[in-house]
């Protein structure tokens, strides 16, 4: 069975203190809106990189694809996302 939004939101959060947590898709496909004050000082490489820790085996086993817009408390206020 594939996992849907909410399942990948429940992953993530799991593992990413997030104050902003918005994922959409199909089973297969998903986007992600995350904001996360671990996300400061980061690289957008490193903030995908904590994103991909937090799901762990689920983005090899059972996401195929997730595209993500990862930003800081402050770059969301700003209307960066």
């Amino acid at each position: 069975m594939d996992p849907t939004p909410q399942d990948i939101e429940r992953y993530i959060a799991a593992g990413l203190e997030c104050q902003v947590l918005e994922v959409g898709g199909d089973g297969r496909h998903f986007q992600a809106l995350i904001v996360s004050q671990r996300f400061e000082g980061l690289r957008p490489i490193q903030r995908h990189q904590l994103v991909y820790k937090a799901l762990g085996e689920r983005m090899r086993e059972e996401i195929h694809a997730l595209s993500m817009r990862t930003l800081t408390p402050a770059e969301h206020a700003a209307g960066a996302g």
